[in-house]
């Protein structure tokens, strides 16, 4: 039993934390905290109401490091779940450097005032937390997370050798919005804007963003467009299954939202430069965000399902073989458990499942980790029975595109 501190109030916070209060033999304390404490009070009365487990809640800046120190030091956690925006990544793990407490988060550094993800920042703490004597696990979200979990299950079991790698993620949930995103737009907006990128032949492949488009049918939700995006599970793979020679990742995307986006840009409201506004700076993409609902709100509106998973073609006792592995998560179903939509509750329940398996032990080490560097066993046993049950089919045929 160990107390956990979770920064990061939004969907994601609060399914993790739910499903946190479902599991009181692991997680013996809860401390939600967050830049407006009314969130996690929000959080909290529908944590009691739902598990009847009381969590504790606390206000923090998580840009601010000795403030993040202070509350740390207060709370006394085992774990920081760093659930907050990817800026904040590095003031929390350098909070936890000088309280030498484990870290864990769902998504990569970036900086605020460049459209750029990548483990590099991330990973150069290596040293520092293996001389504190303490973890760190990056990405244990769903991508990044369950689909690099996903690869080393398939690298475990089913292929003695992966060849190529595809990563599909597509949302059929309807919210009933003109334009609206399903986890914060700020991070959707800078991410699905970016120029693709894939790794193949040993090295980058770049393009234009949105341009590469292939159609495919997906179980449970049907035949939706994909779209050719850079990941950051695409640079950690890359760096742990070499052998890999080719990864991509796919999104799928709806003609309405693509040309919402299309019309944003062009007007420049996906712009993270500052501009001035009667006499003050202001980002517009931070004012596009505060305009847009909020994803939080999206829940209960919105119907259909996810589906998300890894293509992998290899080699199975010399024998040429294609496997995919993927979860269909249902909007309704999530949001009836938790008050959340699945968006949420796909990134929320991998983070919780890496912080049991760190708490309990089951994954243990000194310095900074990503998820595909354990035993996938123990993490794809536990998403069965907490909400995310997955899938194996062998192919006909590797991918034709």
């Amino acid at each position: 039993m160990s107390k956990v501190l979770v920064i990061g109030a939004g969907g994601v916070g609060s399914v993790a934390v739910h499903k946190m209060a479902m599991n009181p033999d692991i997680f013996s304390h809860i401390t939600l905290a967050s830049r407006r404490i009314i969130s996690c009070e929000k959080v909290a009365e529908s944590v009691k109401a739902r598990t009847g487990v009381t969590i504790d809640v606390a206000q923090v800046d998580a840009d601010n490091v000795a403030e993040t120190i202070a509350l740390i030091e207060k709370v006394q956690p085992k774990l920081v779940v760093n659930l907050a925006l990817p800026y904040q990544d590095l003031a929390i793990m350098d909070a936890c450097l000088a309280t030498k407490t484990d870290y864990l988060d769902t998504a990569n550094y970036e900086p605020r005032d460049t459209p750029k993800f990548e483990y590099g920042w991330q990973w150069a703490y290596q040293d520092r937390f293996k001389e504190a004597g303490i973890m760190a696990l990056l990405g244990s979200g769903f991508d990044p997370g369950v689909t690099s979990v996903f690869a080393s299950y398939i690298k475990k079991h089913l292929l003695d050798r992966i060849d190529t790698l595809d990563i599909l993620d597509c949302n059929g949930g309807d919210h009933g919005q003109h334009f609206a995103t399903n986890f914060n737009p700020e991070i959707n907006i800078r991410e699905v804007t970016a120029p693709s990128r894939h790794w193949e032949g040993g090295k980058w492949v770049e393009g234009p963003a949105l341009k590469h488009k292939q159609a495919f049918n997906f179980d449970q939700v049907g035949e939706k467009n994909m779209y050719l995006m850079y990941h950051e599970e695409l640079e950690s793979l890359a760096k742990f299954y070499p052998e890999i020679k080719r990864i991509r990742f796919w999104m799928t995307f709806g003609d309405a939202y693509l040309k919402h986006l299309e019309v944003l840009q062009n007007v420049g409201m996906t712009r993270i430069d500052p501009v001035i506004y009667n006499g003050q700076e202001i980002i517009p993409l931070q004012f596009l965000k505060a305009v847009l609902p909020e994803p939080s709100s999206l829940g209960s509106t919105t119907k259909g399902k996810t589906n998300i998973g890894d293509i992998a073609t290899g080699e199975k006792d010399g024998q040429k073989k294609t496997v995919y592995v993927y979860n269909v998560c249902d909007h309704e179903d999530a949001y009836a458990e938790t008050g959340n939509q699945a968006v949420s509750y796909t990134t929320g329940v991998p983070a919780m499942i890496g912080a049991a398996l760190m708490l309990t032990g089951a994954w243990k080490g000194e310095g900074v980790f990503n998820i595909e560097q354990f035993d996938p066993d123990p993490f794809m046993d536990m998403l069965n029975k907490h909400g995310l049950p997955w899938q194996v089919k062998e192919l006909d045929k590797p991918l034709d595109f």
